[in-house]
């Protein structure tokens, strides 16, 4: 029998594997960005659905309440039906149908042990970074211009601010966004704090916004 250059065994120092190139996430952190995405994207999918009924519905001369139209406050109709749906010219939930898929893939690379580079994930900090601060504006106009909430956006603006947040605290720890020593390690040892203050501050101008109404639930 005879072997290929292929085949044959390497010996000495070609037989050392180069180190692995780029930067690994933990597994906990790839579980979090599955998620995120899983969940944004049935946010994204439902909002997307119910707008098409919404529209299909004024066609037909007919009607369509969302099954998250609950009351004044919480209706999911009224927000869809608001300009602010389509900040771009579309409806927005058409970007979270294109984002969050692309999150989910990530966490199956990731899980079968990618290593990105630090430039990839600068630019994933950037698409979170633009996610977050779109859901921010969305949260403003939800509560002081349209008047109204969609529990599906109130989704998908968890899952966003949970991606942005851990996707930092990923950079950071390993040295792809700089800052000094005793913040890092700030961040690594107290990472939940922000996101906890951050949903909180957000429930809080949700109480504040409709106190009156609220109180007449009780």
């Amino acid at each position: 029998m005879t072997t290929s250059a292929l085949d044959e065994k390497r010996t000495d120092g070609d037989s050392e594997e180069r180190p692995a190139e780029g930067i690994a996430a933990g597994r906990a952190y790839t579980w979090l960005l599955l998620i995120c995405g899983a969940l944004g994207l049935l946010a994204a999918f439902v909002i997307t659905d119910d707008k098409f009924k919404l529209l299909q519905a004024k066609v037909d001369g007919k009607t369509y309440t969302p099954a998250c139209s609950l009351n004044p406050i919480i209706s999911c109709g009224n927000v869809m039906q608001s300009a602010q749906a389509h900040a771009f010219g579309f409806p927005n939930p058409i970007i979270g149908l294109a984002a969050y898929p692309v999150l989910m893939c990530l966490a199956v690379g990731m899980f079968a042990g990618a290593r990105y580079r630090s430039w990839f994930w600068l630019g994933l900090q950037a698409g979170t970074l633009f996610g977050v601060v779109f859901c921010s504006w969305l949260q403003y106009q939800s509560l002081y211009s349209i008047g109204s909430l969609c529990l599906w956006c109130c989704l998908a603006w968890v899952v966003t601010i949970a991606a942005f947040w851990y996707t930092a605290v990923h950079n950071i720890k390993h040295r792809v966004i700089k800052v000094p020593e005793g913040v890092r390690s700030a961040v690594l040892e107290f990472h939940w704090v922000v996101p906890v203050l951050w949903y909180g501050v957000i429930a809080t101008l949700i109480l504040a916004r409709w106190w009156a109404y609220w109180q007449t639930l009780v």
